[in-house]
């Protein structure tokens, strides 16, 4: 029987606290119109920029619950993988994959490892490795500029320069993915901005969309990021679309938190700008890059 609306496997941890990874991808993806079905990889108290939290990895409990699936015989639109709790569940997650897969199914991957030139806190230098084979068997993939640098093992550089990121972005879809957009590129002759930089290897063109900077940090942005691009893939729209009303939907949600006098560990304040994401394509501000 035919799902009604688009469906999507969401692997994810859950923090209780803070919004990043399934409390960012569930509602983003809902207000787009498409059903989330949960996979959680691990069980936060709140995300990792907070201190002392708890975490509880659920890498022995995932085949199971994969079990049932497969019993139910549920077939996905998408697959959409972000921070895993192990190393180990990377297997977990490649299996899914090819079990689940099905022709015209989108299978991003976004390759969580760490920020600012650092590994996240819960995170071992083994995911490393394995995060480069999971990338492989993406049609998608959206790293960050540190997790670019993890997965190519180059140096981390906050003033690499576009000519430079198009070399790393080629170097990625050469291991497997067909599209690669890379966030947080800084613009050296744009002052205090970065941009969002993706190839299609199948058409063999760089897009890049710039972003304004506020001087804040907002963790769950780029599970936010990811997940607009995801959905609106998902509604047929084409890879520079997708990626500008990403762009423009982080930049909302940044610029309606940061008049706030707010903790800005708990992330943008996502219920202010969701609606947004039901409204048509603005004037799009894409360029093709030579």
């Amino acid at each position: 029987m035919k799902n009604p609306v688009k469906r999507v496997a969401a692997i994810h941890d859950l923090s209780g606290f803070g919004r990043a990874s399934l409390t960012v991808v569930m509602p983003i993806l809902s207000t787009m119109g498409i059903q989330v079905c949960p996979l959680p990889t691990a069980v936060l108290s709140t995300h990792s920029k907070f201190s002392e939290y708890h975490f509880i990895d659920l890498t022995e409990h995932m085949p199971e619950i994969i079990r049932h699936w497969k019993d139910l015989g549920l077939e996905f639109d998408a697959i959409y993988s972000g921070f895993l709790g192990s190393h180990r569940q990377i297997a977990i997650v490649k299996e899914f994959i090819e079990h689940f897969r099905r022709d015209r199914q989108l299978v991003v991957v976004d390759p969580v490892l760490g920020d600012d030139g650092v590994l996240y806190g819960p995170l071992s230098v083994d995911m490393i490795d394995e995060m480069r084979s999971l990338i492989e068997v993406a049609d998608v993939i959206t790293p960050n500029l540190t997790e670019a640098a993890l997965l190519l093992d180059r140096p981390y550089n906050p003033k690499v320069t576009v000519n430079e990121m198009k070399d790393w972005i080629v170097t990625l879809a050469g291991k497997g993915p067909k599209i690669v957009i890379v966030t947080s590129v800084p613009e050296i002759e744009q002052g205090k901005k970065t941009s969002v930089i993706a190839y299609n290897n199948n058409d063999k063109r760089f897009w890049k969309v710039m972003c304004e900077y506020l001087p804040a940090n907002y963790p769950g942005t780029g599970d936010a990021f990811a997940s607009v691009v995801v959905g609106s893939i998902l509604q047929g729209d084409s890879l520079p679309i997708a990626l500008d009303r990403a762009v423009q939907f982080i930049s909302l949600g940044v610029r309606a938190t940061f008049g706030y006098s707010y903790d800005t560990k708990e992330g943008i304040l996502l219920e202010r700008v969701l609606d947004n994401l039901r409204s048509s394509v603005q004037i799009c501000s894409y360029e093709i890059l030579d």
